[in-house]
């Protein structure tokens, strides 16, 4: 085996450097108090949160402009997520609330918003952007959250990402996942002369552009743990490669040439190794890759088709999927191949499995009863559960926080297939944000 490198055609920078602190309504540091107003997100989506997010105010109009776009698209996350229910700007009573006033409690529990999120937006005179914004408990009448970002003035989107977090933390007890980014594979074209691209996007859509050039086929994009880096497959004429692609210096890496055709790459936990399959002669095995000594070990050796391996979060196991048992099932092995044990025993094929980044669960496709359906169960097999059931679902990913799964889905119509997304209870289910057909998504980390 040996490296390659290329280097892709620049892309504007993909990360920032931001600075945090904590306020008080004095501008002192605090330690956030503990919201009465509080969602169980065990329950799943069952009755969104009644929310007002007002435009955050601004000394000047380009600080009042980004403070009225900060404050939209805080209240497009919180709403996404299906556990908020961002007020009409109509309904408010309370104009004009400054952030470091108390808000008139009355006021905003007459229109039912059990938390409010209010904001100030400052150009600073080297051109950097501070945000200050307070998340309160209307009815509690006290705050919960004062916080304040700083950064460039081309960073406004994610500094409003970082407040969604901030905000679906405190009330949710659980992380966020706003601030960050999708890759998927784009495709384009008649069905039999498809182009597809890497694609990446923020998490809500926005700042879509392509990070390969579309004169071969991509596949099986999958982030690093630190969010800088891709593996992916490509497939050329006379050659199927796994590729890492650097995201800051737009540096793209061959893992090497493989006897055989090679696919579905995933990085380990700690990101100092790739799991990945190999076919050769047609006994598909796997093989986990140490990127430092781009040495390489064969965990699986059998007469079977054994893919899509993905690590557990504490690096010592692999699940994959397999047929040796007859036709594609899900198992659970060691990642030096010992104890390999099935977990899937259900009706249908299994395939496209993944760990959660919790570990709690394990995300995977199912096709059964003449459809598709994105499932999860716990590593031990036990508690599977299907979440979608559609013409034709596949490969979910996992945010973050291990709460919401993105995957793609095609209906049948002919219009493509799209991404979605959906709560680990099932509910919630959605289009995502980008309306051109793609598949194989990747959720990357929280950015830093």
């Amino acid at each position: 085996m040996y490296p390659e490198e290329e280097r892709l055609p620049m892309r504007p920078a993909l990360f920032a450097v931001f600075a945090l602190s904590l306020l008080t309504a004095t501008g002192a540091a605090l330690t956030p108090a503990r919201a009465a107003v509080e969602i169980n997100v065990n329950r799943g989506v069952l009755q969104p949160l009644p929310i007002a997010i007002p435009s955050m105010q601004g000394a000047d109009s380009r600080a009042s402009q980004l403070g009225d776009e900060v404050s939209k698209v805080v209240s497009a996350d919180l709403e996404r997520s299906g556990f908020f229910k961002p007020l009409s700007p109509d309904s408010f009573i309370q104009r004009g609330l400054n952030v470091d006033d108390t808000p008139n409690y009355n006021d905003w529990k007459t229109i039912n918003a059990q938390a409010l999120v209010n904001g100030r937006v400052t150009v600073e005179a080297d051109g950097r952007l501070r945000v200050d914004f307070r998340l309160w408990d209307t009815f509690a009448e006290k705050q919960i959250l004062g916080l304040q970002f700083i950064s460039t003035g081309e960073d406004w989107r994610r500094i409003a990402h970082k407040v969604s977090d901030a905000v679906y933390k405190a009330l949710t007890g659980q992380d966020g996942y706003f601030d960050t980014r999708i890759v998927f594979v784009s495709e384009s074209g008649p069905r039999k002369s498809k182009v597809k691209r890497l694609g990446i996007m923020d998490q809500d859509g926005a700042n879509p552009s392509y990070l390969t050039e579309g004169n071969y086929l991509v596949m099986t994009p999958r982030f690093s743990p630190n969010g800088r880096q891709i593996t992916y497959m490509a497939l050329r004429a006379d050659s199927a490669r796994v590729y890492l692609l650097d995201l800051e210096t737009n540096r793209q890496e061959s893992l090497g040439t493989f006897q055989g055709m090679v696919f579905a790459p995933r990085f380990s936990p700690d990101g100092s190794k790739v799991a990945l399959s190999v076919d050769r002669g047609g006994n598909t095995d796997i093989y986990v890759m140490d990127l430092r000594s781009r040495s390489s070990t064969r965990v699986t050796s059998d007469a079977a088709i054994d893919t899509s391996p993905s690590f557990s979060p504490d690096g010592r196991q692999l699940v994959f999927n397999s047929d040796r048992g007859g036709s594609p099932q899900l198992y659970v092995m060691n990642t030096d191949g010992s104890n390999v044990h099935r977990i899937s025993f259900g009706q249908g094929r299994y395939t496209t499995p993944v760990w959660s980044p919790k570990g709690d669960y394990i995300a995977f496709t199912r096709q059964a009863g003449g459809g598709f359906h994105i499932g999860v169960m716990k590593p031990d097999g036990s508690d599977e559960r299907s979440l979608t059931d559609s013409y034709l679902d596949e490969s979910p990913a996992w945010a973050p926080n291990g709460r919401v799964l993105i995957f793609s889905r095609e209906t049948g119509h002919g219009s493509g297939p799209r991404l979605f997304t959906v709560d680990i209870s099932g509910q919630n289910l959605r289009a995502a944000p980008y309306n051109l057909p793609a598949t194989d998504p990747t959720w990357s980390p929280l950015l830093k």
